[in-house]
């Protein structure tokens, strides 16, 4: 079993991989467009009133974030 250290500092390296790794996608977005509206996200525009709601988008990230938490879990253990 390793000491506390060790397991402290694999989490700050998947840490600071995960934030660069979002750094570099922000810094990509406005150049690539980013994500406006995927399939499935509902809009409803009335004269004041818009209600956004990114299910698409939400599924979407839940799925990532699943598959990044299962990776982590195989590789840290």
């Amino acid at each position: 079993m390793e000491h506390g250290t060790g397991q402290v500092a694999k989490i700050l390296i998947f840490a600071g991989l995960l934030l660069a790794a979002a750094g570099f996608l922000l810094w990509l977005l406005p150049k690539w467009g980013g994500f406006k509206s995927l399939p499935g996200d509902i809009v409803i525009k009335r004269e004041n009133f818009t209600f956004y709601f990114p299910l698409g988008t939400s599924i979407l990230v839940s799925v990532l974030l699943t598959l990044l938490l299962y990776l982590w879990r195989k590789v840290s253990g």
